[in-house]
């Protein structure tokens, strides 16, 4: 019955699921349509409000294509790949593969969700080459299902957001509402938000695995086409290649990257953001690579799949263009959505219908911080309003920024681009994934509301 329904949800998906970019097109009619009577707006002001946001996340794609190309140039390096294949051998049957990608994508993305994104997909590919009978489509789903607890983990935008000091930012992001910081005791690391975390990493991989279809209907890959191009580098001759070739330049520049780290974490603690994340992969692929040359060669076999990020980011910056927009300072169709949540909210219920609104939200701003710009001064006044934990609200808007996230390709495109894969190949078993961590967070926060 199970595998039924997974393979309900696969073929469905593989049918009417577009390309990412059809997807990105059909989501801003949408949007562009019912924006006009939420906000009140006219439909040339509802343009200018998407025209706005269309280029207001270009600091946020570079980080996103430097994630990706990055870490994919750092994953092949002959040292990291060898601890890959290492790991990959652990996997002896295709039940173990699954089992072994979700769990380390889990444990990856709780701790840091870029790292996460791209380890899980590397890993993923390498137990594809060594694993036969596998189906290859379950195994990149499984890669980015762990995706779903990234914002209740280390890198969570809102519970550090809200563990900043600064009265003024806090008060602003929070509608009036905060005022002093909330620690992480109180959000990452709260027994409710772990329990909720314990449950989805013990349960989640098997029930991946249980979703691996029967021989007749895998789909594995032809494990010549993962075989990376193996690069050959003649001995240096010239000054210039010298140059290329000398391990010296790398590691200056590689101690130089150090000191910064150790700068940084001196003065701001381990409060890992996405550009260190990326200072961290520049640091390790040049210094696993050895040379200069080594290492531009890796990078520029590594940017051939930031193709998808480059073309629909800008239009999902358009789309939360549209989604926050308002008139003079009224309504946007974001509010409209998190208002109607919060009237029909009780104590009780308050955290279940925030992660529920937040996850609506998430569809159309698949941005942590946006989002939280977006709920944060609506449903933190409403949460002290009803006597509910601010620190309860702000992580049901993380869950909910998380949850949705696996029927959203926005965030699959650097998986599916290490992999090579589109999103209708994985959104079928991301259904599932949706489905389960959705019951385990609704009863969650449903006890929370209740205790």
């Amino acid at each position: 019955m199970f595998k039924k329904f997974t393979n309900g949800c696969v073929h469905l998906v593989n049918r009417f699921l577009p390309d990412p970019f059809i997807f990105c097109i059909v989501l801003t009619v949408i949007v562009f349509i019912a924006a006009i009577p939420a906000t009140g707006a006219s439909p040339m002001q509802v343009v200018g409000g998407w025209g706005a946001g269309i280029w207001s996340l270009l600091s946020f794609t570079s980080q996103m294509i430097l994630v990706l190309v990055l870490g994919t140039a750092l994953a092949n390096a002959p040292v990291v790949k060898r601890l890959v294949e290492r790991i990959a051998s652990i996997a002896k049957s295709p039940f173990q593969g699954i089992v072994i990608v979700t769990f380390v994508s889990l444990i990856a993305c709780w701790i840091n969700w870029g790292f996460g994104l791209v380890v899980g997909a590397i890993l993923a590919k390498e137990i594809a080459r060594q694993v036969k009978g596998i189906d290859y489509r379950l195994l990149i789903a499984s890669a980015y299902s762990g995706f779903v607890i990234w914002h209740a983990g280390f890198s969570g935008s809102i519970p550090l957001a809200l563990a900043t000091p600064g009265e003024d930012a806090l008060l602003a992001a929070t509608g009036g509402a905060v005022s002093t910081p909330i620690p992480t005791s109180e959000t990452i690391f709260a027994p409710y938000n772990l329990l909720m975390v314990l449950v989805i990493i013990v349960c989640l991989p098997f029930i991946n695995a249980k979703m691996h279809p029967s021989p007749d209907e895998t789909i594995t890959v032809d494990t010549n086409l993962l075989v990376d191009e193996v690069r050959v580098f003649k001995k240096p001759e010239t000054p210039a290649e010298k140059m290329e070739n000398s391990v010296i330049a790398s590691m200056i520049i590689a101690v130089l990257l150090l000191a910064y780290l150790v700068y940084y974490f001196t003065n701001n603690g381990f409060n890992v953001t996405l550009d260190i994340v990326n200072t961290i992969f520049l640091m390790l692929g040049i210094v696993c690579h050895k040379t200069p040359i080594a290492y531009v060669s890796a990078i520029t076999d590594a940017a051939k799949g930031s193709a998808g990020i480059i073309l629909q980011f800008p239009f999902y910056a358009g789309i939360m263009g549209m989604m926050t927009f308002s008139l003079d300072g009224g309504q946007s169709l974001a509010s409209v959505i998190s208002n109607f949540f919060v009237s029909i909210s009780t104590e009780v219920t308050f955290p279940l219908f925030t992660f529920l609104s937040a996850g609506i939200v998430n569809f159309f701003v698949p941005s942590g911080g946006g989002q939280w710009a977006v709920q944060g001064p609506i449903m933190m006044p409403a949460a002290l309003e009803l006597g509910v934990d601010p620190a309860i609200a702000g992580m049901g808007i993380a869950w909910g920024d998380a949850w949705t996230n696996m029927i959203q390709p926005f965030w699959a495109l650097p998986a599916l681009g290490i992999a090579g894969l589109s999103a209708r190949d994985i959104m079928g078993y991301c259904i599932i994934t949706l489905l389960f961590s959705g019951i385990v967070v609704c009863g969650g926060f449903l006890i929370v509301g209740l205790i």
